[in-house]
């Protein structure tokens, strides 16, 4: 799966305002549709507090976060699949990516016009998800072609493959022909692996992401409130964020500035560092930690990875030569106050290749190549 989230909505919705503030990379923002033709990429560091804790007890040189990638697509409009709007390019780009940030306007505001001429969420939802289905559907229709070709094989092997991925395919281009997202199908682990090779735009995990005005960041928006009830029915998460507010944030020059402005506007931390690791944790990554007096350092792994394939996040001569982990929980550290008093405490453990990393833990590892 690719390890980026795109962000994609209808133009207008404050995306690309989302985007400069969220990367600080800058990102032409205009009141008109298609001002960013091509896709915007920024590395955006993953907000942590643990390693600011891990740097008070363990004295270093420097304190390295990981980073999660963010891709600005231009907005979509009705019609994309069909290559309105410039749509093929921009779906080209969701394709690349390996979860959605879809933003959604959940503010009113007659200076800033809608493509639809009005402020309505779940129809702005619904038509980027038929425009994705419906591009899912034509990639469907092309395979199904293909497939009838295969089943009149020689090669057995081919035609068993294609028999069971017609009732599949079959199923999938009714779904999609209702302009219904394929996450939303209850598929097999078995039938998933089937389509993999399709890179369905739909079948991707979706963030939703309610851009409000001020007066709605106390969760009062019932524009927020529509799409907090969409999300749940399949089950997405929702971030609440005010797209100005974080632009303004963003433009401040040192942390003091941001913290009294964040005290200022009732905020414990910007909105936006809830996005970066919603889509972070919707990626399926988790970090774990090294630390030393050079550096310490976050590094990104994939849920349910061994001790092995952590260490070769590191280097690729670390999985190679694994020979073991000596590894504690950082939150065993935060309890007992230092590596040494872990030690005395028993928590300090050593592991093997069969070890399934855990997000938070602080890893040595020992390898010989």
């Amino acid at each position: 799966m690719p390890l980026n989230v795109g962000i994609v909505g209808l133009p207008n919705v404050g995306k690309s305002t989302i985007f400069s503030a969220l990367t600080s990379v800058p990102a032409e923002a205009a009141n008109y549709p298609f001002c960013t033709i091509d896709p915007n990429v920024g590395v955006v560091p993953v907000p942590d507090d643990r390693l600011d804790r891990l740097a008070e007890i363990i004295p270093t040189e420097k304190v390295i976060p990981t980073v999660v990638e963010f891709v600005d697509i231009a907005g979509l409009v009705r019609g994309a699949s069909k290559g309105e709007g410039r749509g093929n390019q921009f779906l080209a780009h969701i394709r690349e990516t390996g979860i959605i940030a879809h933003v959604v306007r959940c503010f009113d505001d007659p200076d800033v016009t809608h493509v639809d001429g009005s402020v309505d969420p779940i129809r702005d939802i619904e038509t980027i998800d038929i425009e994705l289905a419906l591009a899912d559907l034509e990639t469907v229709s092309r395979r199904r072609e293909r497939l009838e070709k295969e089943l009149k094989s020689h090669d057995k092997k081919i035609a068993a493959t294609a028999r069971s991925l017609e009732p599949v395919l079959e199923q999938l281009a009714a779904h999609l022909g209702d302009g219904r997202p394929a996450r939303a199908m209850e598929l097999s682990d078995d039938q998933r692996e089937a389509i993999r090779d399709l890179h369905l735009l739909t079948i991707k995990p979706v963030l939703y992401v309610c851009n409000v005005d001020e007066s709605g960041m106390d969760g009062s928006s019932a524009h927020e409130a529509r799409v907090r009830e969409h999300a749940a029915g399949e089950g997405a998460e929702v971030v609440r964020i005010c797209g100005q507010l974080e632009a303004e944030i963003a433009a401040l020059e040192t942390e003091e500035e941001r913290a009294a402005f964040l005290e200022d506007a009732g905020l414990d931390e910007p909105g936006l560092a809830h996005l970066i690791r919603s889509g972070y944790r919707g990626l399926g990554l988790r970090t774990f930690f090294t630390a030393g007096p050079k550096e310490i350092r976050a590094w990104t792994f994939h849920e349910g990875a061994t001790a092995p394939e952590a260490a070769g996040v590191i280097h690729t001569d670390f999985q190679k030569g694994f020979i073991r982990a000596e590894t504690y929980h950082i939150e065993d550290l935060f309890t007992h106050g230092s590596e040494q008093k872990v030690r005395e405490a028993g928590r300090l453990r050593q592991e093997g290749k069969e070890y399934r990393v855990k997000d938070g833990d602080v890893m040595f590892f020992k390898f010989n190549v």
